[in-house]
């Protein structure tokens, strides 16, 4: 049976992605207990019509009991299923706006006195040792929501047994993308902002990618870095069912986007499921 646990920060999309699952097949359940997570797969799994794959929605609603997430879920692994555990995350300052626009209470804002910023350091501290535990970790601050339920698809569709690829790129003023597995500072190269007919360009247009290539020291970091991911993928794939790969440059315009298109587009060459997304480039 394949069961999959989705927990994290509320607000960060944990309900948009029990939608993804009930689309692809899942027996989803929302707010479950942990201790309840055994019981109830066993319930189902008993249940007619059979079904082998569940998702659990596990957070902090459920109080005090969110504290046994660790050990419940532990046990759940050693039953012989097959559990997944996602963890969806989001930056804070994104997670009060999206408080403050949906005008939705956060769930520990009355034990936080009505503070939303306590309220959401209080939940960061209980779900932390859910964050260690987790198999795959989705964070959704500068992801829009058709990005965000196209990603979880592309990990979670049937019949992709091989390993899933993100290759994206970013702005290091923005902040670092947390659910990067290997980050790659692309800011030594020499930067298209500062010439004049490329500036309002971006790494997606040919005259800036040549530009970003066309010097050897830039040529050479990309066939080293592609030397190095390809000798990691494979022992990527024994591990994950998906691996980020992140290139980052100052606005995440031209340079970071230029070296993830050249990858994206190598490792797709090659036969790899590949998925490439461009987060600062329209910023």
């Amino acid at each position: 049976m394949n069961i999959v646990v989705v927990t994290g920060m509320s607000g960060a999309g944990k309900s948009t992605a029990l939608d993804v699952f009930e689309d692809l097949g899942y027996y989803c359940i929302d707010n479950m207990p942990p201790e309840l997570l055994g019981s109830f797969a066993e319930l189902i799994k008993n249940s007619a019509p059979q079904t082998d794959r569940i998702c659990f929605a596990v957070d902090i609603r459920s109080g005090r009991l969110f504290k046994k997430f660790q050990e419940c879920v532990l046990t759940l692994k050693e039953s012989g299923s097959k559990v997944t555990v996602v963890f969806v995350d989001c930056d804070d300052s994104v997670l009060i706006n999206r408080y403050k626009e949906t005008r939705r209470k956060h769930p520990l804002e009355e034990e936080a006195a009505g503070n939303l910023m306590r309220a959401i350091e209080m939940e960061r501290r209980e779900t932390e040792s859910a964050r260690t535990l987790a198999d795959i970790y989705l964070d959704s601050s500068q992801t829009n929501l058709s990005k965000f339920r196209e990603r979880l698809r592309s990990i979670f569709s049937e019949g992709k047994g091989e390993l899933v690829i993100d290759v994206i790129s970013f702005g290091y003023m923005y902040g670092l993308p947390k659910d990067a597995d290997l980050v790659f500072d692309v800011r030594c190269f020499s930067n298209p902002y500062y010439i004049p007919e490329l500036r309002l360009k971006s790494g997606l247009d040919d005259e800036v990618y040549d530009y970003v290539f066309s010097f050897g020291d830039s040529e050479e970091t990309y066939k080293r870095i592609k030397d190095l991911i390809e000798f990691l993928i494979p022992l990527y794939a024994k591990e994950k069912s998906r691996l980020v790969i992140a290139f980052g440059c100052t606005g995440g315009r031209h340079r970071s986007v230029s070296f993830a298109r050249r990858l994206s587009g190598d490792l797709t060459a090659e036969g790899k499921s590949v998925r490439v997304e461009h987060r600062c480039v329209e910023r």
